[in-house]
């Protein structure tokens, strides 16, 4: 890893620490040559995953995609940081769960909103309107009805 300062090629490892989220591992570092300290992180990452589109196309998994549709779904919701970070993190469980190297854009639909239902249903139903694109109210409400009724 190169020094954020100095651009230096080598850094040594001073201490690991699992993160405060308790799925990604926090570094401290040290520059072998100007001796500037700074943290890195380190986190599972899905590779060599083909997204299936509905359309036909493939695409290779992209977490950035991910993060920005929840991101517009949870907006102004009550989600902290570290718990969106653990719904990324179930949602890829899933996905790698599957243990297939191409999946559809339905299963990852599917799993995105198995997930957010569990954390928020303002944020689910945020992103089953879009998903889902229902066509009208009378879709909307059949949904939210379907969400009242397991609450009961």
């Amino acid at each position: 890893m190169k020094c954020p300062i100095c651009y230096y090629p080598d850094t040594k490892v001073i201490d690991s620490r699992v993160a405060t989220d308790g799925l990604s591992i926090r570094r401290r570092r040290e520059c072998l040559k100007c001796a500037f300290r700074f943290s890195t992180y380190e986190e599972v990452e899905i590779l060599d995953l083909m997204i299936v589109k509905r359309d036909g196309r493939r695409e290779s998994y992209n977490r950035e995609k991910l993060v920005n549709g929840l991101k517009k779904s949870c907006e102004k919701r009550p989600i902290t940081q570290d718990r969106f970070k653990r719904l990324i993190h179930a949602i890829e469980r899933d996905l790698q769960r599957l243990k297939k190297s191409e999946i559809t854009s339905r299963q990852v639909g599917q799993a995105v909103m198995k997930n957010l239902k569990k954390i928020d249903t303002v944020a689910y139903i945020r992103y089953a309107s879009v998903y889902e694109s229902f066509k009208d109210a009378q879709e909307f409400r059949q949904e939210l009805n379907k969400l009242i009724k397991k609450k009961k």
